[in-house]
């Protein structure tokens, strides 16, 4: 009786050690799922949005992407604009006409996901224009609300890309 109660002791530690490293294999080597793949979506759809309405000329309609808020930070070259009022005026002091707007670009965007509610996205935006075009980089603070994702904070840079010569 002794016996087989070691015996039964054994076979059921085996087996949980089993199922263990079965588990701990699955969760290191398998790829987990994307749970961002909606949120990720979501987000590029803004963007879209917001390129397509520069490419229009429509500052108003670029910034609906941006949060409504007198929090809204933009970060650039010329300082830090504070509100979404702020953000608005400086957009239209810069790109005054559609000959200063160009055709806007963007591309290399990174996502990082800093929650369930929160994103950090990289990217390089370009401007195809007449008068010479510009680019640089950006990094783009966003939050989830009950409207969908909005940017909060934009740190955009222009940054000179050496040509590439085919």
């Amino acid at each position: 009786m002794r016996r087989s109660r070691l015996m039964l002791f054994r076979r059921i530690g085996t087996g949980l050690v089993t199922v263990f490293w079965l588990l701990a294999n699955q969760s290191l080597f398998g790829k987990p799922p994307d749970t961002h793949e909606a949120d990720r979506a979501a987000i590029s759809g803004v963007l879209h949005a917001q390129q397509a309405a520069w490419n229009r000329g429509d500052v108003d309609a670029f910034l609906v992407g941006y949060w409504k808020s007198p929090e809204l930070t933009f970060s650039g070259t010329n300082g830090v604009s504070r509100g979404w009022d702020g953000v608005l005026a400086r957009y239209k002091k810069n790109y005054p006409n559609r000959e200063a707007m160009g055709e806007l670009n963007f591309s290399d965007l990174e996502f990082r996901f800093l929650g369930p509610d929160a994103a950090l996205v990289l990217g390089k935006w370009h401007l195809k224009r007449e008068m010479g075009d510009i680019g640089g980089v950006f990094s783009l603070v966003w939050q989830k609300f009950p409207e969908g994702w909005k940017i909060i904070h934009d740190h955009t840079s222009t940054v000179a890309f050496p040509e590439v010569n085919p």
